[in-house]
């Protein structure tokens, strides 16, 4: 029986490398039976976390009503999560950001989400892997305190302009992650 995986994006640019390979993975997830629901966070009006700890007072995940909402509840009845996502500036684009930081509103909202699987896509500009460090670390720092299981990562460096994933088997990883689901 296919799972529910619910996958997120950071990149703003919809002919952007990271969506390619996120589109090979939902492609290759769908193909093995699992139900996916992806979330454009670059195309959703989220903001940041505003510490009030008021999460779920009003019925909805966040007091700050935004499109956070609609994502959480996916998140929350999903069977895993994955982050796709350029690096920018060397740490994790504001457009995801808000949604990796806003999930605090399960914590404080008592929620039961424990023992969900979880993958990141990344790419970055640079050939050099330790770039990607800023989105991976803290994914996987954030998996580890939901305690979601990681079950892989698709890390793929020196690619810029649209279209450069097509010189590099980053689509080819993305969709061989839908397998370790």
């Amino acid at each position: 029986m296919g799972k529910k995986i619910v996958v997120i994006t950071g990149s703003p640019r919809k002919n952007g490398n990271s969506f390619a390979m996120t589109d090979a993975f939902v492609q290759a997830a769908r193909t093995r039976g699992h139900t996916v629901t992806r979330f454009d966070a670059a195309m959703m009006k989220i903001g940041g976390c505003h510490a009030c700890e008021t999460c779920y007072k009003t019925g909805k995940a966040c007091s700050f009503d935004d499109d956070f909402n609609t994502i959480a509840p996916a998140v929350l009845e999903s069977d895993a999560v994955v982050f796709t996502t350029p690096v920018y500036w060397y740490s994790i684009p504001a457009q995801i950001k808000g949604v990796i930081d806003r999930l605090y509103s399960l914590v404080v909202g008592g929620k039961d989400f424990a023992g969900k699987e979880c993958a990141m896509i990344v790419c970055c500009e640079e050939d050099d892997m330790s770039v990607m460090d800023g989105v991976r670390i803290p994914i996987e720092r954030s998996a580890a305190l939901m305690k979601w299981k990681v079950v892989g990562e698709v890390l793929v460096p020196g690619v810029l302009e649209a279209g450069a994933i097509a010189r590099t088997d980053g689509c080819a990883q993305a969709a061989e992650l839908a397998e370790k689901f």
